[in-house]
Protein backbone atom coordinates (compact mmCIF):
# COMPACT_ATOMS: atom_id res chain seq x y z
CA UNK A 1 0.00 0.00 0.00
CA UNK A 2 1.10 3.55 -1.00
CA UNK A 3 2.63 5.74 1.68
CA UNK A 4 -0.02 8.21 0.16
CA UNK A 5 -3.51 8.47 0.78
CA UNK A 6 -5.99 9.14 -1.75
CA UNK A 7 -6.83 12.21 0.31
CA UNK A 8 -3.59 13.69 0.15
CA UNK A 9 -3.57 12.81 -3.93
CA UNK A 10 -6.50 15.00 -4.21
CA UNK A 11 -4.97 17.72 -1.81
CA UNK A 12 -2.12 18.17 -3.78
CA UNK A 13 -3.64 17.70 -6.92
CA UNK A 14 -6.17 20.37 -5.91
CA UNK A 15 -2.66 22.76 -5.23
CA UNK A 16 -1.17 21.78 -8.70
CA UNK A 17 -4.08 22.92 -10.15
CA UNK A 18 -4.70 25.68 -8.14
CA UNK A 19 -1.64 26.58 -8.18
CA UNK A 20 -1.47 26.50 -12.19
CA UNK A 21 -4.35 28.74 -12.31
CA UNK A 22 -2.67 31.97 -10.55
CA UNK A 23 0.02 31.10 -12.90
CA UNK A 24 -1.85 31.70 -15.31
CA UNK A 25 -3.73 34.42 -13.95
CA UNK A 26 -0.68 36.00 -12.82
CA UNK A 27 0.77 35.80 -16.68
CA UNK A 28 -2.58 37.29 -18.11
CA UNK A 29 -2.03 39.98 -15.92
CA UNK A 30 1.27 40.51 -16.75
CA UNK A 31 0.51 40.53 -20.63
CA UNK A 32 -2.52 43.20 -19.89
CA UNK A 33 -0.22 45.22 -18.20
CA UNK A 34 3.33 45.28 -19.64
CA UNK A 35 4.68 44.50 -16.50
CA UNK A 36 7.89 41.98 -17.01
CA UNK A 37 7.40 38.81 -15.87
CA UNK A 38 10.77 37.70 -15.55
CA UNK A 39 12.90 37.85 -12.12
CA UNK A 40 13.44 41.32 -11.29
CA UNK A 41 13.09 44.39 -8.55
CA UNK A 42 9.85 44.55 -7.15
CA UNK A 43 7.33 46.61 -8.89
CA UNK A 44 7.07 49.65 -6.30
CA UNK A 45 10.87 49.49 -6.87
CA UNK A 46 10.80 50.18 -10.63
CA UNK A 47 8.26 52.79 -10.43
CA UNK A 48 11.08 54.83 -7.99
CA UNK A 49 13.67 54.45 -10.45
CA UNK A 50 11.35 55.31 -13.22
CA UNK A 51 10.40 58.47 -11.17
CA UNK A 52 13.99 60.00 -10.18
CA UNK A 53 15.16 59.50 -13.61
CA UNK A 54 12.25 61.72 -14.89
CA UNK A 55 13.01 64.26 -12.34
CA UNK A 56 16.88 64.10 -14.18
CA UNK A 57 15.48 64.43 -17.30
CA UNK A 58 13.41 67.76 -16.37
CA UNK A 59 15.89 69.39 -14.21
CA UNK A 60 18.24 69.09 -17.27
CA UNK A 61 15.78 70.12 -19.89
CA UNK A 62 15.05 73.50 -17.24
CA UNK A 63 19.14 73.60 -16.94
CA UNK A 64 19.16 74.01 -20.97
CA UNK A 65 15.84 76.03 -21.49
CA UNK A 66 17.47 78.28 -19.18
CA UNK A 67 20.76 78.79 -20.84
CA UNK A 68 19.48 78.85 -23.90
CA UNK A 69 17.61 81.99 -23.01
CA UNK A 70 20.35 83.85 -21.19
CA UNK A 71 22.46 83.14 -23.87
CA UNK A 72 19.61 84.65 -26.63
CA UNK A 73 18.91 87.75 -24.18
CA UNK A 74 22.86 88.50 -24.15
CA UNK A 75 23.49 88.09 -27.77
CA UNK A 76 20.03 90.13 -28.47
CA UNK A 77 21.31 93.14 -26.01
CA UNK A 78 24.63 92.60 -28.01
CA UNK A 79 22.92 92.58 -31.36
CA UNK A 80 20.74 95.16 -29.95
CA UNK A 81 24.04 97.36 -28.96
CA UNK A 82 26.02 96.95 -32.00
CA UNK A 83 23.30 97.90 -34.45
CA UNK A 84 22.52 100.88 -32.40
CA UNK A 85 25.80 101.76 -32.33
CA UNK A 86 26.37 101.38 -35.64
CA UNK A 87 22.89 103.46 -36.22
CA UNK A 88 24.49 106.30 -34.28
CA UNK A 89 27.35 106.58 -35.91
CA UNK A 90 25.96 106.64 -39.45
CA UNK A 91 23.65 109.66 -38.15
CA UNK A 92 26.32 111.11 -36.32
CA UNK A 93 28.81 111.33 -39.85
CA UNK A 94 25.49 111.84 -42.58
CA UNK A 95 24.82 115.61 -43.31
CA UNK A 96 22.77 117.38 -45.96
CA UNK A 97 24.70 119.06 -48.21
CA UNK A 98 23.86 122.58 -46.95
CA UNK A 99 24.30 121.64 -43.84
CA UNK A 100 27.31 123.99 -41.88
CA UNK A 101 30.21 121.43 -40.57
CA UNK A 102 33.53 122.75 -38.84
CA UNK A 103 36.38 121.40 -39.59
CA UNK A 104 38.18 123.09 -36.07
CA UNK A 105 38.67 126.48 -37.76
CA UNK A 106 36.07 127.15 -40.67
CA UNK A 107 32.80 126.30 -41.28
CA UNK A 108 32.37 124.28 -44.79
CA UNK A 109 28.85 122.57 -46.88
CA UNK A 110 28.98 119.64 -47.98
CA UNK A 111 31.22 119.10 -50.31
CA UNK A 112 31.78 116.26 -53.82
CA UNK A 113 34.58 116.29 -55.70
CA UNK A 114 34.28 114.07 -58.72
CA UNK A 115 38.34 112.79 -60.19
CA UNK A 116 37.98 110.80 -63.34
CA UNK A 117 41.26 108.66 -64.54
CA UNK A 118 40.92 108.09 -68.42
CA UNK A 119 41.17 104.50 -68.95
CA UNK A 120 41.91 102.70 -65.68
CA UNK A 121 40.30 99.71 -65.54
CA UNK A 122 38.60 98.05 -62.41
CA UNK A 123 40.75 94.93 -62.19
CA UNK A 124 44.19 97.04 -61.95
CA UNK A 125 43.11 98.14 -58.69
CA UNK A 126 44.15 94.41 -57.49
CA UNK A 127 47.09 94.25 -59.84
CA UNK A 128 49.48 96.56 -57.81
CA UNK A 129 49.57 99.32 -60.16
CA UNK A 130 47.40 101.80 -58.22
CA UNK A 131 48.82 101.42 -54.53
CA UNK A 132 47.58 104.77 -53.47
CA UNK A 133 44.48 104.03 -54.71
CA UNK A 134 44.03 101.37 -53.91
CA UNK A 135 44.58 102.35 -50.01
CA UNK A 136 42.39 105.31 -50.31
CA UNK A 137 39.39 102.44 -51.34
CA UNK A 138 40.20 100.30 -48.49
CA UNK A 139 39.81 103.37 -46.26
CA UNK A 140 36.63 104.11 -48.05
CA UNK A 141 34.38 101.61 -50.20
CA UNK A 142 34.80 100.26 -53.84
CA UNK A 143 32.75 98.78 -56.68
CA UNK A 144 33.68 95.14 -58.30
CA UNK A 145 33.56 97.40 -61.43
CA UNK A 146 31.39 100.16 -63.13
CA UNK A 147 30.09 99.80 -66.11
CA UNK A 148 30.64 101.97 -69.34
CA UNK A 149 27.83 103.01 -71.90
CA UNK A 150 28.59 101.76 -75.57
CA UNK A 151 30.67 102.57 -77.07
CA UNK A 152 32.92 102.41 -74.36
CA UNK A 153 34.50 105.39 -75.33
CA UNK A 154 36.07 108.98 -73.57
CA UNK A 155 33.86 111.42 -74.54
CA UNK A 156 30.37 109.38 -74.17
CA UNK A 157 31.42 107.97 -70.97
CA UNK A 158 32.32 110.90 -69.47
CA UNK A 159 28.99 112.38 -70.37
CA UNK A 160 27.08 109.78 -69.57
CA UNK A 161 28.86 110.22 -65.93
CA UNK A 162 27.75 113.92 -65.70
CA UNK A 163 24.35 113.50 -66.86
CA UNK A 164 23.45 110.00 -65.91
CA UNK A 165 22.29 109.38 -69.67
CA UNK A 166 23.44 106.55 -72.51
CA UNK A 167 24.80 107.39 -75.65
CA UNK A 168 21.52 107.51 -77.55
CA UNK A 169 20.12 110.13 -75.09
CA UNK A 170 22.60 112.42 -74.31
CA UNK A 171 23.69 112.72 -78.23
CA UNK A 172 27.30 112.23 -78.24
CA UNK A 173 27.50 108.56 -79.93
CA UNK A 174 31.60 108.29 -80.48
CA UNK A 175 34.27 110.82 -79.73
CA UNK A 176 33.94 111.58 -83.93
CA UNK A 177 30.67 111.44 -85.43
CA UNK A 178 28.48 112.89 -88.24
CA UNK A 179 25.14 114.67 -87.40
CA UNK A 180 22.90 114.07 -90.78
CA UNK A 181 20.33 116.73 -89.39
CA UNK A 182 22.92 119.33 -89.36
CA UNK A 183 25.02 117.83 -91.82
CA UNK A 184 28.36 118.77 -89.66
CA UNK A 185 30.91 116.19 -88.03
CA UNK A 186 31.41 116.18 -83.94
CA UNK A 187 35.63 116.24 -83.25
CA UNK A 188 35.99 115.75 -79.76
CA UNK A 189 39.66 117.23 -80.72
CA UNK A 190 38.48 120.36 -81.76
CA UNK A 191 37.65 122.74 -79.91
CA UNK A 192 35.42 125.29 -82.07
CA UNK A 193 33.19 122.30 -83.19
CA UNK A 194 32.65 120.09 -80.00
CA UNK A 195 32.00 123.39 -77.40
CA UNK A 196 29.37 124.12 -79.72
CA UNK A 197 26.09 123.35 -76.92
CA UNK A 198 23.79 121.63 -79.29
CA UNK A 199 25.89 118.08 -79.67
CA UNK A 200 25.27 117.74 -76.37
CA UNK A 201 21.80 116.59 -74.65
CA UNK A 202 20.96 116.25 -71.29
CA UNK A 203 21.22 117.99 -68.21
CA UNK A 204 24.84 117.60 -66.40
CA UNK A 205 25.18 117.62 -62.46
CA UNK A 206 26.91 120.94 -62.41
CA UNK A 207 23.61 122.56 -64.78
CA UNK A 208 21.19 120.77 -61.98
CA UNK A 209 23.86 122.22 -59.04
CA UNK A 210 23.05 125.84 -60.21
CA UNK A 211 19.65 125.32 -60.44
CA UNK A 212 19.60 124.50 -57.16
CA UNK A 213 21.90 127.42 -55.86
CA UNK A 214 24.90 124.82 -55.35
CA UNK A 215 27.98 126.72 -56.17
CA UNK A 216 29.75 124.34 -58.86
CA UNK A 217 33.09 124.14 -60.37
CA UNK A 218 34.28 122.30 -63.50
CA UNK A 219 38.30 121.67 -64.18
CA UNK A 220 38.73 120.50 -67.73
CA UNK A 221 35.89 117.44 -67.87
CA UNK A 222 35.16 116.77 -71.39
CA UNK A 223 31.67 119.22 -72.19
CA UNK A 224 30.98 122.39 -73.40
CA UNK A 225 30.96 125.61 -71.37
CA UNK A 226 27.56 125.91 -71.70
CA UNK A 227 24.95 124.23 -72.57
CA UNK A 228 21.51 124.41 -74.52
CA UNK A 229 19.66 125.92 -72.01
CA UNK A 230 22.62 128.82 -71.48
CA UNK A 231 24.06 126.87 -68.52
CA UNK A 232 27.54 127.36 -67.25
CA UNK A 233 29.20 126.15 -64.31
CA UNK A 234 29.98 128.39 -61.72
CA UNK A 235 33.51 128.10 -61.95
CA UNK A 236 34.86 126.88 -65.17
CA UNK A 237 38.76 125.57 -66.67
CA UNK A 238 38.54 124.06 -70.10
CA UNK A 239 40.25 121.57 -71.55
CA UNK A 240 44.49 121.96 -72.09
CA UNK A 241 46.65 119.02 -73.27
CA UNK A 242 49.71 118.70 -71.49
CA UNK A 243 48.52 120.03 -68.23
CA UNK A 244 50.81 119.10 -64.95
CA UNK A 245 49.17 117.12 -62.31
CA UNK A 246 50.07 119.44 -59.41
CA UNK A 247 48.78 122.46 -61.39
CA UNK A 248 45.71 120.56 -61.29
CA UNK A 249 45.62 119.98 -57.59
CA UNK A 250 46.29 123.23 -56.94
CA UNK A 251 43.25 124.65 -58.99
CA UNK A 252 40.99 122.11 -56.64
CA UNK A 253 42.73 123.12 -53.20
CA UNK A 254 42.21 126.68 -54.28
CA UNK A 255 38.34 126.17 -55.22
CA UNK A 256 38.02 124.38 -51.47
CA UNK A 257 40.05 127.00 -49.67
CA UNK A 258 37.32 129.75 -50.98
CA UNK A 259 35.30 131.77 -48.45
CA UNK A 260 32.53 129.79 -47.68
CA UNK A 261 30.18 132.06 -49.79
CA UNK A 262 32.45 131.24 -52.99
CA UNK A 263 33.20 127.51 -51.30
CA UNK A 264 32.42 125.10 -54.64
CA UNK A 265 30.25 122.09 -53.08
CA UNK A 266 30.48 120.25 -56.67
CA UNK A 267 33.76 119.98 -58.09
CA UNK A 268 34.65 118.04 -61.38
CA UNK A 269 38.21 116.71 -62.65
CA UNK A 270 39.42 114.47 -64.90
CA UNK A 271 43.26 113.18 -64.89
CA UNK A 272 45.68 112.72 -67.94
CA UNK A 273 45.22 109.62 -70.07
CA UNK A 274 44.65 105.78 -69.81
CA UNK A 275 46.75 103.76 -67.20
CA UNK A 276 48.99 100.64 -68.34
CA UNK A 277 47.66 97.25 -69.39
CA UNK A 278 47.66 94.67 -66.59
CA UNK A 279 50.46 92.88 -65.31
CA UNK A 280 52.36 96.02 -66.71
CA UNK A 281 53.27 99.15 -64.79
CA UNK A 282 54.49 102.87 -66.29
CA UNK A 283 55.91 105.98 -65.09
CA UNK A 284 52.19 107.68 -66.28
CA UNK A 285 50.31 105.34 -63.52
CA UNK A 286 52.47 105.97 -61.04
CA UNK A 287 52.16 109.95 -61.63
CA UNK A 288 48.40 109.86 -61.77
CA UNK A 289 48.08 107.40 -59.25
CA UNK A 290 50.19 109.21 -56.98
CA UNK A 291 47.98 112.73 -57.60
CA UNK A 292 45.18 110.85 -56.40
CA UNK A 293 46.95 110.55 -53.02
CA UNK A 294 48.48 114.05 -52.70
CA UNK A 295 44.58 115.52 -53.47
CA UNK A 296 43.47 112.97 -50.48
CA UNK A 297 46.65 114.06 -48.46
CA UNK A 298 45.31 117.66 -49.29
CA UNK A 299 42.03 116.91 -47.81
CA UNK A 300 43.44 114.97 -44.58
CA UNK A 301 46.15 118.47 -43.94
CA UNK A 302 42.81 120.17 -44.16
CA UNK A 303 40.74 117.99 -42.19
CA UNK A 304 37.57 117.67 -44.50
CA UNK A 305 37.67 113.74 -44.78
CA UNK A 306 34.32 114.08 -42.78
CA UNK A 307 33.02 116.96 -44.62
CA UNK A 308 34.37 116.30 -48.29
CA UNK A 309 33.01 113.05 -50.55
CA UNK A 310 35.97 112.38 -53.36
CA UNK A 311 34.73 110.21 -55.45
CA UNK A 312 37.16 108.76 -58.68
CA UNK A 313 35.81 107.27 -61.12
CA UNK A 314 37.20 106.50 -64.59
CA UNK A 315 35.16 106.14 -68.43
CA UNK A 316 36.42 102.65 -69.53
CA UNK A 317 38.71 100.25 -69.47
CA UNK A 318 41.60 99.17 -72.17
CA UNK A 319 42.20 95.97 -73.55
CA UNK A 320 45.62 95.12 -75.10
CA UNK A 321 45.78 95.32 -79.08
CA UNK A 322 49.26 95.37 -79.84
CA UNK A 323 48.78 92.07 -82.47
CA UNK A 324 44.95 92.29 -82.96
CA UNK A 325 43.45 90.40 -86.36
CA UNK A 326 42.64 93.24 -88.87
CA UNK A 327 39.16 92.83 -90.91
CA UNK A 328 39.00 94.38 -93.86
CA UNK A 329 36.02 96.24 -94.78
CA UNK A 330 36.62 97.64 -98.06
CA UNK A 331 37.07 94.43 -99.03
CA UNK A 332 34.09 92.59 -97.86
CA UNK A 333 32.18 95.32 -99.19
CA UNK A 334 33.78 95.42 -102.55
CA UNK A 335 35.41 98.59 -104.80
CA UNK A 336 31.86 99.69 -105.44
CA UNK A 337 30.50 99.15 -101.51
CA UNK A 338 33.35 100.82 -100.06
CA UNK A 339 32.92 104.14 -102.66
CA UNK A 340 29.29 104.03 -101.45
CA UNK A 341 30.09 105.08 -97.78
CA UNK A 342 29.99 108.74 -97.20
CA UNK A 343 31.33 108.75 -93.81
CA UNK A 344 32.63 106.50 -91.30
CA UNK A 345 31.85 106.78 -87.51
CA UNK A 346 33.95 105.77 -84.04
CA UNK A 347 36.62 103.59 -83.67
CA UNK A 348 36.98 100.73 -82.97
CA UNK A 349 33.55 100.19 -84.41
CA UNK A 350 32.38 101.15 -87.30
CA UNK A 351 29.21 103.09 -88.02
CA UNK A 352 28.96 103.32 -92.10
CA UNK A 353 26.66 105.94 -93.84
CA UNK A 354 26.23 105.55 -97.37
CA UNK A 355 25.91 108.28 -100.10
CA UNK A 356 22.34 108.94 -100.82
CA UNK A 357 20.85 106.96 -103.91
CA UNK A 358 23.44 103.99 -102.70
CA UNK A 359 22.22 100.41 -102.16
CA UNK A 360 22.02 100.04 -98.50
CA UNK A 361 19.90 96.71 -98.26
CA UNK A 362 22.38 95.08 -100.31
CA UNK A 363 25.58 96.12 -98.70
CA UNK A 364 23.79 95.49 -95.47
CA UNK A 365 23.02 92.12 -96.62
CA UNK A 366 26.87 91.61 -98.09
CA UNK A 367 28.06 92.44 -94.51
CA UNK A 368 25.29 90.71 -92.74
CA UNK A 369 26.57 87.12 -94.50
CA UNK A 370 30.04 88.20 -93.60
CA UNK A 371 29.26 88.54 -90.43
CA UNK A 372 27.67 85.47 -90.01
CA UNK A 373 30.52 83.52 -91.75
CA UNK A 374 32.62 84.77 -89.19
CA UNK A 375 30.90 85.46 -85.89
CA UNK A 376 34.07 85.35 -83.64
CA UNK A 377 35.49 88.61 -85.28
CA UNK A 378 32.85 91.23 -85.54
CA UNK A 379 28.79 91.98 -85.74
CA UNK A 380 26.57 94.15 -87.93
CA UNK A 381 23.69 95.44 -86.69
CA UNK A 382 21.02 98.35 -87.35
CA UNK A 383 18.93 100.33 -85.36
CA UNK A 384 16.68 98.24 -85.54
CA UNK A 385 18.79 95.32 -84.88
CA UNK A 386 21.07 96.93 -82.19
CA UNK A 387 21.15 94.49 -79.09
CA UNK A 388 19.05 95.85 -76.28
CA UNK A 389 21.53 96.08 -73.50
CA UNK A 390 23.61 98.66 -76.04
CA UNK A 391 21.46 101.44 -75.32
CA UNK A 392 22.46 102.52 -78.35
CA UNK A 393 19.65 102.57 -81.54
CA UNK A 394 17.15 105.69 -80.24
CA UNK A 395 19.52 108.44 -81.81
CA UNK A 396 19.28 109.80 -85.65
CA UNK A 397 23.26 110.62 -84.83
CA UNK A 398 23.76 107.04 -84.99
CA UNK A 399 25.06 105.29 -88.28
CA UNK A 400 22.60 103.29 -90.34
CA UNK A 401 24.86 100.69 -90.28
CA UNK A 402 26.72 99.41 -87.87
CA UNK A 403 30.02 97.02 -87.58
CA UNK A 404 31.39 95.85 -84.18
CA UNK A 405 34.51 94.10 -83.68
CA UNK A 406 34.52 91.08 -81.07
CA UNK A 407 37.76 91.84 -78.53
CA UNK A 408 41.15 91.15 -80.13
CA UNK A 409 39.61 92.28 -83.56
CA UNK A 410 40.30 95.64 -85.45
CA UNK A 411 38.25 97.03 -88.17
CA UNK A 412 40.15 98.71 -91.03
CA UNK A 413 40.53 98.89 -94.68
CA UNK A 414 43.58 98.17 -96.85
CA UNK A 415 44.92 101.96 -97.64
CA UNK A 416 44.52 102.56 -93.58
CA UNK A 417 46.38 99.22 -92.41
CA UNK A 418 47.24 99.03 -88.80
CA UNK A 419 47.61 102.49 -89.17
CA UNK A 420 44.59 103.13 -86.98
CA UNK A 421 45.76 101.49 -84.14
CA UNK A 422 47.39 104.64 -82.88
CA UNK A 423 44.03 106.27 -82.33
CA UNK A 424 45.29 103.92 -79.22
CA UNK A 425 47.60 104.15 -76.62
CA UNK A 426 50.81 103.05 -77.24
CA UNK A 427 53.58 102.60 -73.88
CA UNK A 428 56.71 101.30 -72.93
CA UNK A 429 56.33 99.01 -69.89
CA UNK A 430 58.96 97.46 -67.77
CA UNK A 431 58.17 93.47 -67.56
CA UNK A 432 60.33 91.40 -65.18
CA UNK A 433 61.65 88.39 -66.97
CA UNK A 434 64.04 86.41 -65.08
CA UNK A 435 67.23 87.26 -65.22
CA UNK A 436 66.98 90.17 -66.81
CA UNK A 437 64.81 93.29 -67.18
CA UNK A 438 63.22 93.71 -70.41
CA UNK A 439 61.15 96.49 -72.18
CA UNK A 440 58.05 95.66 -74.51
CA UNK A 441 55.87 97.72 -76.34
CA UNK A 442 52.03 97.69 -76.22
CA UNK A 443 49.19 99.38 -77.74
CA UNK A 444 45.99 99.54 -75.87
CA UNK A 445 42.64 100.55 -76.88
CA UNK A 446 38.90 100.62 -75.61
CA UNK A 447 35.33 101.16 -77.63
CA UNK A 448 34.67 97.36 -77.50
CA UNK A 449 31.31 95.45 -76.38
CA UNK A 450 30.50 97.68 -73.06
CA UNK A 451 29.94 93.86 -70.96
CA UNK A 452 33.77 92.45 -71.50
CA UNK A 453 35.36 92.79 -68.13
CA UNK A 454 38.62 94.30 -69.74
CA UNK A 455 36.00 97.59 -70.60
CA UNK A 456 35.21 97.83 -66.72
CA UNK A 457 35.61 101.06 -65.42
CA UNK A 458 36.43 101.35 -61.50
CA UNK A 459 34.70 103.04 -58.66
CA UNK A 460 36.09 104.65 -55.27
CA UNK A 461 34.81 106.83 -52.98
CA UNK A 462 35.89 108.10 -49.36
CA UNK A 463 34.27 110.62 -47.37
CA UNK A 464 30.99 111.16 -44.97
CA UNK A 465 29.42 108.50 -47.89
CA UNK A 466 31.66 105.73 -47.59
CA UNK A 467 31.83 106.07 -43.88
CA UNK A 468 27.85 106.31 -43.46
CA UNK A 469 27.61 103.00 -45.76
CA UNK A 470 29.88 101.28 -44.14
CA UNK A 471 28.28 102.27 -40.86
CA UNK A 472 24.54 101.17 -42.25
CA UNK A 473 26.36 97.71 -43.64
CA UNK A 474 27.43 96.89 -40.16
CA UNK A 475 24.46 97.42 -38.41
CA UNK A 476 22.47 95.61 -40.96
CA UNK A 477 25.23 92.38 -40.87
CA UNK A 478 24.92 92.51 -37.19
CA UNK A 479 22.24 89.35 -37.18
CA UNK A 480 23.86 86.37 -39.06
CA UNK A 481 20.76 84.55 -39.14
CA UNK A 482 19.56 87.71 -40.93
CA UNK A 483 22.67 87.54 -43.39
CA UNK A 484 22.44 84.01 -44.01
CA UNK A 485 18.17 83.45 -44.76
CA UNK A 486 17.23 86.80 -45.79
CA UNK A 487 20.83 88.45 -47.01
CA UNK A 488 20.35 91.96 -46.39
CA UNK A 489 23.73 92.93 -47.10
CA UNK A 490 23.31 91.55 -50.74
CA UNK A 491 26.01 93.53 -52.42
CA UNK A 492 28.08 93.76 -50.48
CA UNK A 493 31.74 91.93 -49.39
CA UNK A 494 34.64 92.41 -47.24
CA UNK A 495 38.03 92.06 -48.34
CA UNK A 496 39.64 93.19 -45.10
CA UNK A 497 38.54 94.16 -41.78
CA UNK A 498 36.82 97.69 -42.97
CA UNK A 499 37.66 97.20 -46.58
CA UNK A 500 34.01 96.88 -48.15
CA UNK A 501 33.32 96.44 -52.26
CA UNK A 502 29.89 97.06 -53.88
CA UNK A 503 27.97 94.93 -56.44
CA UNK A 504 28.79 96.63 -59.84
CA UNK A 505 26.61 98.88 -61.00
CA UNK A 506 26.18 100.84 -64.61
CA UNK A 507 27.67 104.34 -64.85
CA UNK A 508 25.01 106.36 -65.58
CA UNK A 509 23.90 105.87 -61.94
CA UNK A 510 27.03 107.94 -60.47
CA UNK A 511 24.66 111.35 -61.32
CA UNK A 512 21.72 110.12 -59.10
CA UNK A 513 24.82 109.66 -55.78
CA UNK A 514 25.40 113.55 -56.64
CA UNK A 515 22.26 114.65 -56.37
CA UNK A 516 21.89 112.65 -53.43
CA UNK A 517 25.00 113.69 -51.37
CA UNK A 518 24.60 117.55 -52.26
CA UNK A 519 20.54 116.78 -50.97
CA UNK A 520 18.93 118.44 -54.05
CA UNK A 521 17.55 115.55 -55.53
CA UNK A 522 14.17 117.61 -55.81
CA UNK A 523 15.86 119.76 -58.48
CA UNK A 524 17.45 116.35 -60.75
CA UNK A 525 16.77 115.52 -63.98
CA UNK A 526 15.53 112.74 -65.55
CA UNK A 527 17.63 110.38 -66.66
CA UNK A 528 18.73 106.47 -67.48
CA UNK A 529 19.29 105.25 -63.94
CA UNK A 530 17.34 103.17 -61.45
CA UNK A 531 15.41 105.24 -59.30
CA UNK A 532 16.11 104.84 -56.06
CA UNK A 533 19.37 102.70 -56.53
CA UNK A 534 21.45 104.37 -54.22
CA UNK A 535 18.65 104.32 -51.10
CA UNK A 536 19.93 101.08 -49.69
CA UNK A 537 23.47 102.97 -48.83
CA UNK A 538 21.81 105.73 -46.77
Amino acid sequence: MSGVSQRDNDYLASDSHQHHDDSVDEERKGLLSGEPLLPGPSKSKTHDFEFTTDRSWVKYLIFCAGAVFFGAAVYGTYLYDTRNDARERAKAMHFEGQTLRSNGTHDFKRTVLIVSIDGLRADYLDRGLTPHLLDISKQGLRAKFMRPIFPTLTFPNHWALMTGLYAESHGIVANNFWDAETDSEFHYNKEAICWEPHWWFGEPMWETAEKAGVINANLMWPGPPKTSSGAAPTYFVPWRDHVPLSEKLDQITSWIDLPLEHTSPLLTKPAIGPAPIPPLSTKRSATSTSSRKNLQDALVARNLTNIVDIVFVSDHGMTDTSHPELVYIDKLLGADGWAAVQHEDGWPSMGLHFRPGANVTHFLDVLTKAAGENEEKFEVHTPETMPERYHFAYSNRIAPVYVIPKMGYVLTTKKEGDVGLSKGVRATFPFFREPTLTCVSAVQNHGYDNADPSMYAMFVAHGPFSAVAKAIHQSRAANPVKRALLRPNKGWHSTADDTYVMDGFQNVEVYGLVMKLLGIQRWAAHTNGTSGFWDKYF
